[in-house]
C-alpha cells in the first residue's frame, strides 16, 4: 500500500514538473511567438487601442491615426497614399508593416526608450500612452513634381541634397494605396494585396531604392571620374571615337547610338565624348583604365555597399572579374552593371559636393507624443569619391552635356528670382532590362555651383535611343529641379 502511494506521488511529481516546465517555456521562451500570432486578439486590440504617431513631411502628416467606433479603436490613414507609399509603407492587420511604418515602429508606437519619461508621466497621470512622430527629409514640392512626372510610366525618382545626403524626393510608379492595406477589413486587404502581387508591373517593389537596372550611359560619369583620378586624362584629352569599336578578344563590335563617329576624323575630347555620349570613346577608355580602376571608382561612389536610410536599399554592383570585352561594355553602364535610382543620385550628388559622397537619409527628426524634437539626424560622410579639383572638372563636363549635348531639355531653368541656373546632367539608355525593354535615365544637379539638388530619374519602359533619356526622363528631372529651386 505504501509503495503504491509512493509510485502515485512520483507520477504526480513528474507531472507537476512537466507542467511547470511547459509554463516556463511558454512564459519565457515562447512569448514573442505567441504575441506575434495573427489570431492573438488581445495583442491586436491593445496595439490598435493606442494612438500611433504621425509620419510628417514638414508639418503635414502623410501617415496618421484616426479614432473609430469599431473594436479596433484607431485606423491608420494616408492622405496622399500612393504618392508617399515608397516612404511610409503600410501598417497592416494582415501583412504587418513596411517602409517607415516598420523601421520607425518603436517611435510611432511609443515603445521607444526615448519615451521612458513620457510613459512614466502618462502612467502617473492616468493618461492613455501615445506614439511619437517621425519627420522625414522629403521636400513636398520636389515630391509632388516627381509624382506628377512619373504618371503613366514604370520608374522611379530619387532626389538628394548633395551637401547633407537628405533625400528630398522618393517616388515610385506604379504605386499602391496603403489606405487599403491598412484598413480594418482583412478580406479587402487580402484581395488587394493578391492583386498587387499578380500585377506584372510589381507595384509593391520599392523601386527608388530596390529596383536594380543597368544605368546605361549615366555610368559614364563613373568612368570619366576614374579617368581623371588616374592622372592620365583631363577633360581636354583626345580619345578615339570611331563609329564602331572592335571589342578586344572578340569578333563583336560596339556602335555609337548615332551610328556615326564622334568628332572630326573619329577623335573626340573627353568632355565632348561625355556631352554627346560617345559609346566607342568610353568603351576604349574603359579598357585603357581596366576593370579594377572602374570598380574602385564605382565603390568610392557607393557601389557594392548596402545603405539603410533607414529603409534598406539594394546593393548596386559592378561585375566581378569582367574580361576585356565585358569591361568595355561595363564602362558604358551595361553588361552586368546594375544600379538603383538612389545610387545614381548619390553619384551625381557626390560630384556636386566637391567629390564627397554623403550617406543618404530619410528621417530628419524623431519627436515625442507632443511632437517635441527628441533626436535630429546628423549628416554623415560616406567617403571621398574624387578630389575637389576633379569634381569641379566633372561638373563642367556635365554642364556641357546640357549646353551642347544630349540633355538639352534642361536648358533655360531659372531659380525663384527668375535668374538662369547652370545645370549639369547626363542622359542614358540601357538596351537591356529585366523584361527586355530599354531603360531611360537622366541624372542632374543644380545649380552647377553649390548644388541644392541632385536627382536621378529612371523610366523602365523607356525609348529606343540614347536621346530617349533626354526625351522621357529629362522632363521629369526638369520638373523636380524647378520645384526644388522655387
Amino acid at each position: 500500500m505504501t509503495a503504491s502511494i509512493r509510485r502515485i506521488a512520483v507520477v504526480f511529481a513528474i507531472l507537476l514538473i512537466a507542467v511547470l516546465a511547459n509554463v516556463t517555456f511558454i512564459q519565457v521562451f515562447n512569448t514573442g511567438e505567441l504575441r506575434a500570432r495573427a489570431d492573438n486578439q488581445r495583442v491586436l486590440l491593445q496595439e490598435y487601442g493606442l494612438e500611433r504617431g504621425p509620419i510628417l513631411v514638414g508639418v503635414d502628416p502623410v501617415a496618421r491615426s484616426v479614432e473609430t467606433d469599431g473594436a479596433l479603436r484607431y485606423l491608420r490613414v494616408y492622405p496622399d497614399g500612393e504618392e508617399y507609399a515608397s516612404v511610409t509603407g503600410f501598417y497592416s492587420l494582415v501583412y504587418g508593416a513596411t517602409g517607415l511604418e516598420r523601421t520607425e515602429n518603436d517611435v510611432l508606437s511609443g515603445s521607444s526608450d526615448l519615451f521612458f519619461v513620457d510613459r512614466l508621466q502618462q502612467l502617473i497621470a492616468g493618461q492613455q500612452p501615445r506614439g511619437g512622430g517621425v519627420t522625414t527629409t522629403i521636400d513636398s514640392r520636389s515630391q509632388d513634381a516627381a509624382w506628377a512626372g512619373l504618371q503613366g510610366t514604370r520608374g522611379a525618382v530619387v532626389a538628394i541634397e548633395p551637401s547633407t545626403g537628405r533625400i528630398l524626393a522618393q517616388v515610385q510608379s506604379p504605386s499602391f494605396d496603403p489606405n487599403v492595406l491598412s484598413s480594418h477589413d482583412p478580406q479587402s486587404i487580402r484581395v488587394y494585396y493578391e492583386d498587387l502581387l499578380a500585377d506584372p508591373n510589381q507595384p509593391l517593389i520599392n523601386r527608388p531604392i530596390v529596383a536594380l537596372n543597368p544605368p546605361g550611359s549615366t555610368f559614364k560619369l563613373v568612368t570619366a571620374a576614374a579617368a581623371l583620378a588616374s592622372g592620365r586624362f583631363t577633360p581636354e584629352s583626345v580619345l578615339p571615337g570611331p563609329a564602331e569599336y572592335d571589342l578586344p578578344l572578340s569578333t563583336r563590335t560596339l556602335r555609337n547610338w548615332t551610328g556615326e563617329p564622334c568628332g572630326p576624323g573619329g577623335e573626340v575630347t573627353l568632355i565632348e565624348a561625355l556631352a554627346v555620349s560617345c559609346n566607342t570613346a568610353f568603351a576604349w577608355l574603359g579598357n585603357e583604365l581596366g576593370a579594377d580602376a572602374l570598380r574602385a571608382q564605382a565603390q568610392a561612389f557607393g557601389f557594392d555597399t548596402a545603405f539603410e536610410t533607414p529603409l534598406r536599399a539594394s546593393t548596386s554592383r559592378f561585375p566581378d572579374n569582367p574580361d576585356a570585352p565585358q569591361t568595355a561594355i561595363s564602362a558604358i553602364g551595361q553588361f552586368d552593371v546594375r544600379a538603383t535610382a538612389l545610387q545614381m543620385a548619390m553619384v551625381t550628388a557626390g560630384i556636386g559636393n566637391n567629390g564627397i559622397v554623403m550617406d543618404p537619409y530619410l528621417v530628419q527628426e524623431l519627436r515625442g507624443p507632443d511632437l517635441s524634437i527628441l533626436r535630429t539626424t546628423t549628416a554623415n560622410e560616406f567617403g571621398t569619391a574624387l578630389s575637389a579639383q576633379n569634381a569641379a572638372a566633372m561638373v563642367e563636363m556635365m554642364v556641357a552635356v546640357v549646353e551642347r549635348g544630349t540633355a538639352g531639355v534642361l536648358q533655360g531653368i531659372t531659380n525663384a528670382e527668375g535668374q538662369l541656373v547652370r545645370v549639369g546632367a547626363k542622359t542614358g539608355t540601357a538596351q537591356t532590362g529585366e523584361d527586355g525593354q530599354p531603360v531611360a535615365w537622366m541624372v542632374a544637379l543644380a545649380p552647377a555651383t553649390n548644388p541644392r539638388i541632385a536627382v536621378a530619374v529612371v523610366v523602365e519602359d523607356g525609348g529606343q535611343a540614347e536621346i530617349s533619356g533626354n526625351a522621357l526622363a529629362g522632363p521629369i528631372a526638369r520638373a523636380v529641379i524647378e520645384a526644388a529651386l522655387r
